[in-house]
């Protein structure tokens, strides 16, 4: 079981349709409380255009994940403002379409987030009024996909996830734009062969974290279930040899939505607070020493600096970092 809690617990505003799954899909509705951009918050799950586990067609978000009772497929859409209808195939149907709120940002707490210590900060919060910070609730795949993107450049891991997903994992159910596949099981991300991880582009310290991680795998989970903050889970995950707190962070994340989770040790995050906050780059101690002004939000704070659409200008062509993330 990779979830940190059954999602059948936390489910809110949802109409379930009790249709049993006959090749149909289950249907589900959602109506949140609150403005929710459901494009930006769920995309944000999204590793790169090429991600065999997501695709967009349309206004439908399409979404293969390994749930802790079987594959499903999730297609989400906003018929109309305020009413997000889900339909799911497979037999993780229930589960994804019990996770959809939560994936939408429903357990998202803004409460305490003051935007006006910064002119930038408050521009971006009153013109992205749904953004939301969604959890998927996988620590696993989570952690995997984040120890692929130590090391590399965004393209490097992007294909590396692309290769080694839909080799080693499974052709997702629905009938979906174009194949989509869920991330191999905690034992299918173990036995990968090292042939396979080589191909795909990842060094040895990279697949030997994933493998000993897997290892340890449902131990994780339940560990980082039962830490009852994100200093407790980090500490949990970077218990992992070969996971820092780059990975961590990345890890809590996209599979629990922390709010005040901070990629430290990343290539380009610091520049970018440093840029936009006071015009010039800064490196990790000075963004840290930036966001807290906003404690226990600085990951909500970081999603608007990039809502807000301000970027250093670039001064020449890309460097390929060799050692940008933490081993």
């Amino acid at each position: 079981m990779t979830s940190v809690a059954p999602a059948s617990t936390r489910s809110r505003g949802i109409a379930r349709d009790p249709r049993p799954d006959h090749g149909r899909p289950r249907e589900t509705e959602y109506r949140p409380q609150h403005p929710l951009d459901v494009r930006r918050t769920v995309l944000s799950q999204r590793r790169g255009g090429g991600d065999p586990t997501m695709l967009v067609d349309g206004t439908v978000i399409w979404r293969a994940s390994r749930t802790p009772v079987g594959i499903a497929t999730l297609a989400i859409r906003e018929t109309s403002p305020g009413v997000i209808r889900g339909a799911a195939w497979g037999p993780g149907a229930e589960w994804a379409l019990d996770q959809l709120p939560a994936l939408c940002g429903a357990e998202d707490d803004p409460r305490g987030f003051d935007a006006t210590p910064h002119p930038l900060i408050a521009d971006a919060h009153h013109r992205n009024p749904g953004l939301r910070l969604g959890r998927t609730d996988l620590v696993f795949d989570a952690l995997a996909g984040a120890i692929i993107e130590q090391k590399v450049t965004g393209m490097q891991a992007f294909a590396a996830w692309r290769r080694l997903v839909t080799s080693f994992g499974e052709r997702a159910p629905g009938p979906t734009p174009r194949p989509l596949f869920a991330p191999p099981t905690v034992e299918g991300w173990r036995h990968i062969p090292s042939w396979a991880w080589h191909r795909a582009g990842l060094e040895p310290p990279q697949s030997r974290t994933i493998v000993e991680a897997a290892r340890r795998g449902e131990t994780v989970a339940r560990a980082v279930a039962a830490a009852g903050d994100g200093e407790a889970r980090d500490r949990v995950l970077i218990g992992l040899r070969g996971v820092g707190p780059w990975t961590s962070a990345e890890t809590r994340i996209r599979a629990l939505g922390d709010p005040d989770a901070v990629s430290v040790g990343d290539f380009h995050l610091a520049h970018e607070v440093g840029y936009a906050l006071t015009g010039t780059r800064t490196d990790d101690d000075g963004m840290l020493r930036l966001l807290a002004a906003w404690p226990g939000h600085r990951q909500r704070v970081i999603r608007l600096i990039g809502a807000s659409g301000v970027q250093e200008p670039r001064r020449g062509p890309r460097l390929h970092p060799e050692d940008h993330r933490d081993r």
